[in-house]
């Protein structure tokens, strides 16, 4: 199942809740400012992105800025912390199924969370009618 983390005011985290719901997608959904992170979350998403912290945390994010805090000089325990304390310095949404990872919302890359059978669909104009491809090859590998 699909595991999403998510802040209440992101409009990112709403359009990835809105295609996983318009495409039946199953997944959970953590909302980081409500439920503390857990240092195995962090470990998580680390274990399936490409650069590390790179990947999840924003350098932009105001309490790096306004403490001029250097993330590179922070050993990884101490960083895992930081976010615990902090989510509010990671990306969002991040999305893990599998063994993939998505920060954030990309038309193009969250198709990858389809069915493997029914990515190829294009379903845009017929969705949610009897005659939808996308709800027919849906109905066949359930």
């Amino acid at each position: 199942m699909l595991q999403l983390y998510t802040t209440p005011n992101c409009s990112s985290c709403r359009k990835v809740k809105n295609y996983f719901k318009k495409y039946h997608i199953a997944y959970t959904e953590k909302n980081i400012f409500s439920v503390p992170l857990t240092k195995d979350d962090i470990f998580k998403m680390l274990a399936y992105s490409e650069n590390g912290f790179e990947d999840i945390i924003s350098t932009r994010s105001k309490i790096i800025k306004e403490q001029n805090i250097d993330l590179n000089k922070m050993k990884t325990s101490e960083l895992v912390e930081f976010i615990i304390d902090n989510p509010s310095i990671l990306k969002r949404p991040i999305i893990i199924a599998d063994e993939e990872i998505q920060v954030g919302y990309n038309d193009d890359d969250i198709t990858l969370f389809l069915p493997e059978e029914i990515r190829e669909i294009e379903c845009e104009n017929c969705f949610g009618n009897e005659n939808c491809d996308y709800l027919k090859a849906l109905k066949q590998i359930k």
